[in-house]
This record gives structure tokens, C-alpha cells and sequence, in this order.
């Protein structure tokens, strides 16, 4: 056999031959410079003498193998070259026999196999990562045919094998629909373009399902399609994420309904579309009056199941065009589009009245149902050089006042807007901000009104009554201020200081010795005062620190206090009276209920109400009322205050009926403590 040295001696390829063990007998100098890392021969060694130490053993046992079983020969391994470079051999071998077919040797080839190498490892560790991936990877070629898949391609398409992509009508019908989703610019594309969106599809179990897909197509430089390629990802439960997160970000929780987000997002589409038109939008803001009282009393789940009862008799109520919303904890909305005008939005604010008054029995409690509803209309001029969404804002705001408004005469009433109401609510907030810094700045005082004995004619007590010196409107009467600062509890620290004020000047008189210790002064008490955690705890001290007898403070409440159902209002008075604190039911004969106020609260005095005695002495006979009313006083051992007395001869009246005590403008005006005092002295 010629010596491989002088056959090929010039190839760039290396060329060698081995004996039987391996070892090399003849090779050209490429040969060397490969297997060796340096030009020159590498004859005696094996090919692989100076390859990485982790790949010779494998090339012994590969080389022996071979020679075993007469096979021809291949093998890869590193080979370390200089400055710390490696690079890939591959070898290529064949036996060599002799005149009698016995096999003296191998010959072959060596190749710098480094790239290759690289690309197979790369290649390797790319289908690991894509086939632990979630994401369906997939590649087609030009007739449609699969060149490669994914196990979470398999699992998309519910096939088993690659080939069941072709067989399966489910995997070919997705396919045609990723294709048929395709723009149509990215189809007829003349050169490789890619793609991403999302592609609806009934999958293999039967649901409606949502891909998101990056597809890419392929041309050859003809512009023909040589394979598609792409992934998909199931998004479907992403999307009824997003879904239900987008209803429950625009949705009230507890009722279903949109929320004020929604409903202002909605209005300022509806008056949008009244622009330029003679249509009119209308918002009915409606308000569940005393919520709080029966989340408070009977529990939030009854005061839950409340609010969804008004909500399904809303919708009951409302015409099919019409938007419910709940914006608030007692807060509800309709949204009228279109043909509405004044009229017709107050009938049907009356028609959801009506739906929502009366008793109803929830849980196993009769809860008696009443809402306040403000109505506001806008018509295309209303909303000029405004924009919708501003728009909206001011319906809704209009709508708002127009139902604090109904609230404010009464509760369960239907109230429109009008210009005149923004500048009563204007003036009320601007009011009720000034009422929170005039205790600061000493311009509240008291004024006293004497109560006088009927039998002995001495001034057994004096009512404390409020007055606001405001330095712009001048004097100012608890009617004008006082439902201020209940609504915003500025009642409770104003409350805490006329108890201490009217404390300290029956301290000062008693120390006079112008009133003995039976004088009791009566200062009045709102259910929101009742119904703080310390108010007993705060009284009783105070008492304590003028060094007064609790039975010389009185505190009068009215029918409405009782049935406010304030939490703790009624243990609070119970427990005033089990310290010595004296009550009296203030303005009896006004209520609607004023006999079952007396069976329901004891007290120590009743102040009758001017307007049930104002006749007396006029007709000649004595009110049979009255009379009846201070027998049933005197029967629960209480005293009894009349109220209003303007003439002598209602006061004579008064003391021949048996009424205990007596005050009013005949007997004495509210003074100043000062003057008061002068009165008692004279």
C-alpha cells in the first residue's frame, strides 16, 4: 500500500492510517496540526493522544469496538490548542485489508468539526429549554406537514404523536384557523414577515378556547413559503382573569351593579350623546335612609341582605333603558338616557320611592324601609363648554345635593335640583366649615331661660340654649346651625363644652347663694352625643369636678333621639339616670309615637310642647289634652315643664291643671349667665 505521505501530501484535509492498536503509521502534516494542536507528524500515538482527558477513554473503547466487530470507525473529541483554545475532531475511519481480506489497519480522515459541534450543543440545549417550555412550539413546512413539535404543542393540539397533526380533523381544523386568522398582508407577503395576535379556537375538549401567537413565515429569495414557525400560548384563563378583573373593578361586589367608576364612564357617554340635540339626560341619586342604624342594631349581614333587596326592587322599578348603580355604602344611581324630562324623571324617582317604603322582614327582622331621592336633569345647553366626563361629575354632584335636600325636609321624598338648591348647599358646607372652628374661636355662648314653679314661684332650674355669634350673620339660633354639626360630629366636642359651661355657672350661682341645691340646670343632648363610647364617662366627670350633684344637670331629648336607634343612645340615658343625671322627654305631643316614647325611655320630667297648651285659656274650658297628658305624667312619676307660657292666663291655667313647673317669654327671655344671674337676685 503507497505511503499516504506521497500520495496526498498537500491536502488540506488531515489524512492518516493506523495499525490494528491504533497507533499511527503514516499521516500528512494537516493531520498533525489538527490531532496535535502544532504542524508535524503524530506517527506511533493514537489519533486521540492529545485529546482532553475526559474524552480518550471513550475513544479506546470506541477504536476497540470497532476493530472487534470489522465496523468502520467515528469518533469526536476536544483537542486543546494554545492561548487555552479547543476545538472538535472528528475522525472518520474505514479497515484496510490485505490480498486475503484480513484487516491490517485503519485509514481515514480527520475534519475540524468545532462548528458543528457548537451548533448540535446549541441546538441540544434549545430543544431542552422549548421542550420544558408551556408555550406550544411548532414548525411547519410549505404543504403544511410538521418539521418539528413541542410536547406542549402535542398537548394544544391533544394529539399524541407529530404524525396525528395531520391526521387528527381537531389539530388540522386549529391549524387552518391560525392560518385563516392570518392578515392577509402577512399572507401574500412577499418576503419573511412575522406576526402576533390572537387566534380563537374550539379545542379538543370542546371549549372555546384563546391563543396568543407569534408566527413567523419564512420565504426563500423566489418569496415562496419554505416552513412556518411559531409559538402559541393558552391565554384563555388569562383572559377571564382580566375579565373578571375588569367586572369587579367596574362592579359593586355585593349587588352585581356597575360601580361609580362605571356609572361616571356611562354618563359621560350618554351626554355625549345629547350634544347638539334636544334630549335630556337625568341622574336619580337615592340614599336608604338610617343604613347605619341597622347595620348597627341588627348586624351587617341583615344590613347586606338589605341593600341587595333595594337593588333588585330598583331594577324592578326602572325602565329597560335605564342604568342602576351603587356608588356608595347606601348610595344608589339610575342613569336615564334619551326622551326624559323633569316630569317624567320625578315620576319615576317616585315610582322607586314608593318600590322601596314600608316594612320588610329580612333574617327574621321587620326593617321599616324608607330612601331619599334627589333627581337632576341636563340637556344639551347645560352641558355646553363642559366635558363629558366633567359633565357627568356635575349631573351626579346636582343629583346629590337634590337628595340631601330631600333628607333634610323629612326623609322618604323625591326632591329635583334647582339653581336655588347649589347656593343653599353652598352656603351650608361654607357653614358648617365655619361651625368646626367657632368653638375655637370663642364664638359660641350660652343663653339661660328660667324654669319657674307653678306652687312657689321660685326658679327651680334654667334650660341652657345655645347661640352662635357669628361675625358676619350676627346671632345665629341652634335651628340654624345645629343639624351642621350633627351631620359632620362636631356636635360632640360643642355638646362636651356646654355641659361644662352650663356645669361651671350653676357652680358659680350656687356659690352665690342664687339657687339652692335643688336647682337642676337642663341642657339638651343629641342621639349622635349619646351614642359615643364615653359620653356617661365624660359627663359624670365633669359633674364631679364642679363639685355639683348629678340631680343638678338634666339632660332633655326629644322622640327623635329615641328613635334614631343610635347604638348605645337608651343604655347611655339609663345609665345618666342610675348616677343621679335627671332626663326629661323634650317636646312631648309632637311625635307620631309620643305614648310609646314614654313606655319605651323612663324619664324624670316631660316638657310639654308649647303648641299642645298655646289655647289654653282662650276657649274658657280647660284642654282636656293637656289635662289628660299631666295626669298621665304625674301617674310615672314625672314632673311636668310647659313650654311657651306667653300669657297670664295660660300660666294660671297651667297651675290649675297640676303642671309642676313652667317656661317661657312671660316668665323670663334666654340671657347671658350674668344676667341671669342679676334676674334670680331681683
Amino acid at each position: 500500500m503507497a505511503d499516504i505521505n506521497e500520495v496526498l501530501p498537500s491536502l488540506p484535509v488531515g489524512l492518516f492510517q493506523a495499525d490494528r492498536d491504533g497507533r499511527v503509521v503514516a499521516a500528512n502534516a494537516a493531520f498533525g496540526a489538527l490531532v496535535q494542536g502544532v504542524p508535524g507528524a503524530a506517527i506511533g500515538v493514537p489519533p486521540w493522544a492529545n485529546a482532553h482527558p475526559g474524552d480518550r477513554a471513550m475513544a479506546e473503547l470506541a477504536w476497540r469496538r470497532a476493530t472487534e466487530s470489522d465496523d468502520d470507525l467515528r469518533l469526536e473529541f476536544r483537542v486543546w490548542h494554545g492561548e487555552g483554545k479547543m476545538s472538535w475532531v472528528r475522525i472518520d475511519a474505514a479497515p484496510v485489508r490485505d490480498h486475503l481480506g484480513r484487516i491490517t489497519g485503519y485509514a481515514g480522515s480527520a475534519l475540524d468539526h468545532t462548528e458543528n459541534a457548537h451548533r448540535e450543543l446549541l441546538l441540544d440545549r434549545l430543544e431542552g429549554v422549548i421542550s420544558s417550555t408551556d408555550d406550544a412550539v411548532i414548525i411547519l413546512d410549505r404543504n403544511g406537514a410538521p418539521v418539528y413539535t413541542n410536547a406542549a404543542a402535542l398537548r394544544l393540539f391533544g394529539v399524541v404523536e407529530e404524525v396525528d397533526l395531520v391526521r387528527d380533523p381537531g389539530a388540522r381544523g386549529l391549524l387552518q384557523a391560525i392560518r385563516d386568522q392570518v392578515p392577509r398582508e402577512v399572507m401574500n407577503a412577499s418576503v419573511t414577515s412575522a406576526w402576533s395576535g390572537e387566534v380563537g379556537f374550539r379545542s379538543h375538549d370542546g371549549l372555546q378556547r384563546t391563543l396568543d401567537v407569534d408566527l413567523l413565515l419564512h420565504r426563500n429569495p423566489d418569496g415562496i413559503i419554505e416552513y412556518w414557525g411559531g409559538v402559541a400560548r393558552d391565554v384563555t384563563a388569562a383572559k377571564h382573569l382580566q375579565s373578571e378583573l375588569t367586572r369587579q373593578a367596574n362592579h359593586d361586589p355585593l349587588t352585581g351593579l356597575p360601580n361609580r367608576l362605571m356609572l361616571l364612564r356611562t354618563a359621560a357617554e350618554a351626554l355625549d350623546g345629547i350634544r347638539g340635540t334636544r334630549h335630556n339626560a337625568a341622574i336619580l341619586f337615592m340614599d336608604v335612609d338610617r343604613l347605619k342604624d341597622v347595620n348597627d342594631t341588627v348586624g351587617h349581614e341583615v344590613g347586606d341582605a338589605l341593600l341587595t333587596q333595594v337593588a333588585i326592587r330598583i331594577a324592578h322599578a326602572v325602565r329597560p333603558s335605564d342604568v342602576v348603580a351603587r356608588i356608595g355604602g347606601d348610595e344608589f344611581v339610575v342613569l336615564c338616557d334619551g326622551g326624559i324630562d323633569e316630569h317624567t324623571a320625578l315620576d319615576l324617582a317616585e315610582r322607586i320611592r314608593h318600590a322601596l317604603t314600608g316594612r320588610i322582614m329580612l333574617h327574621g327582622v321587620e326593617i321599616e324601609l324608607s330612601v331619599s331621592i334627589g333627581v337632576a336633569v341636563a340637556s344639551s345647553h347645560h352641558i355646553e363648554g363642559m366635558s363629558a366626563s366633567e359633565a357627568a361629575v356635575e349631573l351626579l354632584h346636582h343629583a346629590d345635593i337634590a337628595m340631601y335636600q330631600a333628607k333634610r325636609r323629612g326623609r322618604s321624598r323625591s326632591e329635583l335640583y334647582t339653581d336655588a338648591m347649589r347656593a343653599e348647599s353652598r352656603k351650608h358646607k361654607e357653614l358648617g366649615s365655619e361651625l368646626e372652628r367657632a368653638l375655637a374661636a370663642g364664638q359660641l355662648r350660652l343663653a339661660y331661660q328660667p324654669i319657674i314653679s307653678t306652687h312657689s314661684g321660685r326658679v327651680a332650674g334654667a334650660e341652657a340654649l345655645l347661640r352662635w355669634d357669628h361675625p358676619e350673620r350676627g346671632t345665629l339660633l341652634p335651628a340654624q346651625f345645629l343639624h351642621l354639626a350633627e351631620e359632620s360630629g362636631a356636635i360632640v366636642p360643642i355638646g362636651d363644652w356646654v355641659t361644662r359651661q352650663a356645669c361651671l355657672d350653676t357652680r358659680a350661682w350656687v356659690d352665690a347663694g342664687l339657687v339652692d341645691r335643688t336647682f337642676s340646670v337642663h341642657i339638651n343632648v343629641a342621639a349622635r352625643q349619646l351614642a359615643e363610647g364615653t359620653f356617661v364617662e365624660r359627663v359624670l366627670a365633669t359633674v364631679r369636678q364642679m363639685e355639683l350633684s348629678p340631680h343638678q344637670l338634666t339632660f332633655d331629648f326629644d322622640e327623635d333621639t329615641l328613635n334614631d336607634q343610635q347604638p348605645g343612645s337608651n343604655r347611655s340615658l339609663q345609665a345618666l339616670r342610675r348616677f343621679g343625671v335627671q332626663l326629661a322627654l323634650d317636646s312631648f305631643g309632637t311625635g307620631v309615637s309620643s305614648l310609646t316614647a314614654l313606655r319605651s325611655c323612663e324619664a324624670d320630667v316631660l316638657k310639654l310642647d308649647g303648641t299642645v297648651a298655646r289655647l289654653l285659656g282662650t276657649s274658657g274650658d280647660d284642654d282636656p289634652i293637656v289635662r289628660s297628658i299631666i295626669q298621665l305624667a304625674h301617674a310615672l312619676d314625672m314632673q311636668v315643664v310647659a313650654e311657651w307660657v306667653t300669657s297670664a292666663d295660660q300660666l294660671r291655667r297651667l297651675r290649675s291643671l297640676g303642671c309642676d313647673l313652667v317656661q317661657g317669654h312671660l316668665l323670663g327671655e334666654p340671657t347671658a349667665a350674668d344676667l341671669f344671674a342679676s334676674r334670680v337676685r331681683r
